[in-house]
């Protein structure tokens, strides 16, 4: 029955919120490994990481980075891991598959398409930063565009899937469904895809609920059952958006990577926090949610014991 369950994914640093914005972001390997540990224990089947410097917090993404904490969270649990491919949308994407391709997890999140990634807003937020990097980071954003092409995406599939590497496909506007159904018609990508439609980041598709059933619709019209629909949402919409997908069958993905707060004004002082939060509402709506090995039985995963660290 664990078809029936939902996975709960946590998004642990990320690397778009900066140490400037809470005192509770996991910036150190060892608050990356106990925040993640701790998300696990509250219900997280997976943990989605990034790394940090661990003296500015500024994103960082050598195989190296990730090595402190990998070994930390696989030695004390058995949650699902998650690299990203992601990593930061100023670093080409050789660098960003390289984390992936050398520690070879069960999961990597990609990428699947190209777009705005309109960070500045938040400079109107917050205006006093400890570290030169963060305002510099935000007020760059006006002119970046997140490079995925077909081509970026086709190195980062034929990199890593000869390590047996699935992957969390991050969608953020309807083009993307397109583009990752190019692949799978290809026979360049295999079911079941776990497909996690990304909402409300400024460059992306909005957070209303119309455009969360927009997506939800796209992807049933091009995958059928050969799909495994998650959703994530910035800022206020975590769970607003959460709850929705959760009462549709849906998995989830919460995290301080993409919410900072746990209720209006009220920081989350840490990924645990908002773990519970969406397992009470998953639950409260007569749902259940995944361990990890049910987890790994939904996405077809090669297993904990496949990967190297």
């Amino acid at each position: 029955m664990a078809k029936n369950k939902t996975i709960i994914s946590c998004a642990i640093t990320g690397s778009i919120h900066t140490p400037s914005m809470s005192p509770y972001l996991p910036v150190t390997p060892q608050e990356i490994a106990e925040s993640a540990l701790g998300a696990a224990e509250a219900g997280a089947a997976i943990v989605h990481l990034h790394a940090r410097d661990p003296e500015t917090g500024k994103p960082v993404h050598t195989p190296e980075d990730f090595d402190p904490f990998l070994k930390v969270i696989k030695q004390s649990s058995d949650v699902v891991v998650n690299i990203t491919t992601g990593a930061s949308p100023y670093m080409p994407v050789e660098y960003r598959v390289k984390p992936a391709e050398v520690w070879q997890p069960e999961v990597a999140s990609l990428n699947i398409g190209s777009m705005n990634f309109g960070l500045f807003p938040m400079l109107k937020r917050y205006k006093e930063f400890k570290h030169a990097w963060e305002p510099e980071m935000l007020e760059a954003s006006h002119d970046l565009v997140f490079r995925n092409s077909f081509k970026d995406i086709r190195y980062a599939l034929e990199t890593l899937d000869k390590t047996g590497t699935r992957y969390e496909f991050e969608c953020y506007d309807t083009s993307h469904l397109y583009n990752l159904h190019y692949f799978w018609q290809e026979g360049l990508v295999k079911g079941p895809l776990f497909i996690q439609t990304c909402f409300g980041l400024l460059g992306g598709i909005g957070a209303h609920p119309d455009d969360v059933m927009h997506m939800k619709r796209t992807a049933d019209r091009l995958f059928g059952d050969n799909y495994r629909w998650s959703v994530l949402a910035a800022g206020a919409n975590q769970m607003k958006v959460a709850a929705m997908a959760a009462s549709m069958g849906g998995h989830v993905r919460v995290g301080l990577e993409d919410s900072l707060w746990i209720g209006k004004g009220q920081l989350a002082e840490t990924n645990a926090q908002q773990v519970t939060k969406v397992r009470q509402i998953i639950e409260g709506l007569g749902g259940e949610i995944a361990t990890p090995e049910e987890a790994r039985e939904i996405l077809s995963l090669k297993g904990g014991d496949k990967v190297a660290f």
